[in-house]
This record gives structure tokens, C-alpha cells and sequence, in this order.
């Protein structure tokens, strides 16, 4: 996801992206465990969308 998309999200769509976002780790981590996960690169890279989304809450937080 590019931080462009991400920052013309509102507050709460960002808090449900990054919920839904959680949920998808959970489950890739789970598949990592068991093996059958086929690019361990998932896992990082929902793992930086987690982080540029709580980035862009807080920035937003900051401003009001």
C-alpha cells in the first residue's frame, strides 16, 4: 500500500485497515509456522503497511 493511499484515508478507515491488516499478519504468521506459507516477504511487507498506517494516525493526531 503507498503512504499516498494511505494518507488520503480518514481516521477510522485507517483503524480499520489496520485491523483488518492485524487479522491478515495473525494468519500469515500462522501459515509461516506450519510451512505453508509460499513468500516469507508477505510477512514484512504487511508488517510496513502496519507501521506507515499507525505513522499516519499519529501525525494526524498530532495535528488537531
Amino acid at each position: 500500500m503507498k503512504i499516498k493511499e494511505i494518507r488520503d484515508l480518514s481516521v477510522e478507515e485507517l483503524r480499520l485497515k489496520e485491523r483488518d491488516l492485524a487479522d491478515e499478519l495473525f494468519k500469515l504468521k500462522i501459515r509461516h509456522t506450519t510451512g505453508q506459507l509460499d513468500s516469507p516477504a508477505a510477512l514484512r511487507n504487511v508488517r510496513k503497511d502496519i507501521a506507515r498506517i499507525k505513522t499516519v494516525m499519529k501525525q494526524k493526531e498530532l495535528q488537531k
